[in-house]
């Protein structure tokens, strides 16, 4: 995999982020981006007691090998939001998105999300999946308006099928979350 853009958007403040393949600097500081952002998820009574299940640090070092995670970052470099992205399907997986709640709100997740979704076009993919929590505003509403659609349980893939499971296994009970795919070829 390889040509992935770089891409620079500027925040409500007039300074710039840049939303770039990370580099391994960048993945020390995404534990603690990820830690602050889920805490959002204690408002909520679906999502308040689910338990802690931080990505481990090596996951974050085997997909930035892998070109396969991307950091929004401060124009210091020091990364404020990120997307966790696998292969899965034949096409990318969105595994996670975070920024940090000190930046939210300011297009950073939309521009993450929107460049995974061309760099996986360039990279000849024609999907890109992910599952989220159907009822909280930032998850499933949230991508529906990037594009992305619920699939019905007759369009899980076993792959899609066996992540969901795992999900259950980890906590995330299937009733509160949806997989949404997006087809790269309307982009």
């Amino acid at each position: 995999m390889g040509g992935w853009k770089i891409e620079l958007i500027s925040s409500c403040c007039n300074s710039m982020y840049e939303i770039r393949l990370a580099i391994a600097e960048d993945v020390p500081f995404l534990q603690d981006i990820e830690n602050i952002a889920g805490d959002l998820f204690l408002q909520f009574e679906a999502t308040a007691n689910l338990p802690a299940d931080p990505t481990p640090i090596e996951e974050f070092f085997e997909a930035q090998n892998a070109n396969l995670l991307w950091v929004a970052a401060l124009p210091d470099g020091k990364p404020v939001g990120f997307a966790l992205t696998h292969l899965l399907d034949g096409g990318l997986h969105l595994e996670e998105v975070d920024v940090h709640p000190d930046y939210g709100r300011r297009g950073i997740g939309t521009k993450l999300i929107q460049t995974v979704c061309r760099s996986a076009q360039s990279a000849g993919f024609s999907t890109v999946t992910l599952t989220t929590f159907r009822d909280i505003p930032w998850n499933a509403p949230f991508y529906q308006k990037l594009g992305f659609r619920i699939l019905a349980q007759s369009e899980l893939t076993p792959e899609l099928l066996r992540l969901v499971e795992e999900e259950e296994r980890r906590g995330l009970a299937k009733e509160l979350r949806v997989v949404m795919r997006i087809e790269l070829a309307a982009l």
